[in-house]
């Protein structure tokens, strides 16, 4: 059986929408695309390559998963531990609206995404792989299928955009397995499910 993780970018207002550039997700009226650029450094980079070493498989929403076709499979670089791993390993995609896909070893679920995504953590051994795909995360969350939380949290507040843990969210309990920061300021945190929250008087 397979773990799932999400490895989400996010600032300290919680806003996931768009971190890479300025006409990534524009959607809403978005301002601040790319907002995650400035503080790419070396730790970031050496972090990224660390978590592409992981994967056997990538589980991914419409949006995120057009926005990586349109820039992945024409970057094939081998020696590239990113490229080459989302351009290798199979690729499935959460949708209601796309009917077909080009990228080599893409996958479309399009039926009940919970029941697919329980049955893809079944079939399948290793860790999958969920890269920003906000919207999905949530569902996901809701019905505790993501068991692993890397969220690398930038030193910018936007004040606008889409948040990750919007009203409603289910409650629920992690704990905290390993915390760095980046020369930059970003906070590197991993966080695995552990079940409810708990709740007490001081």
């Amino acid at each position: 059986m397979a773990t799932l993780s999400l490895t989400q970018f996010l600032t300290l207002d919680g806003v996931h929408q768009a971190p890479g550039g300025p006409q990534e997700d524009p959607s809403g009226g978005f301002e601040h695309g790319g907002w995650s650029v400035p503080f790419g450094d070396e730790d970031f980079g050496q972090y990224m390559n660390e978590v592409f070493t992981r994967p056997t498989a990538f589980l991914l929403g419409r949006r995120t998963y057009e926005i990586f076709a349109s820039y992945w499979p024409q970057h094939d670089d081998p020696a590239d531990p990113i490229a080459s791993k989302l351009n290798a390993l199979p690729k499935y995609v959460a949708t209601t609206t796309l009917d077909s896909a080009d990228w080599t070893g893409t996958t479309l679920l399009r039926g009940d995404v919970v029941k697919e995504v329980a049955d893809l953590k079944e079939s399948l051994d290793g860790e999958i792989q969920m890269h920003g795909s906000g919207g999905l995360a949530r569902t996901l969350l809701d019905h505790d299928l993501i068991d692993t939380l890397h969220l690398l949290v930038f030193p910018v507040i936007l004040g606008t955009g889409r948040r990750l843990f919007s009203d409603g969210v289910r409650p629920t309990a992690f704990r905290n397995t390993e915390s760095r920061t980046t020369g930059s300021g970003v906070a590197l945190l991993t966080y695995e499910r552990a079940g409810r929250p708990e709740y007490g008087s001081y």
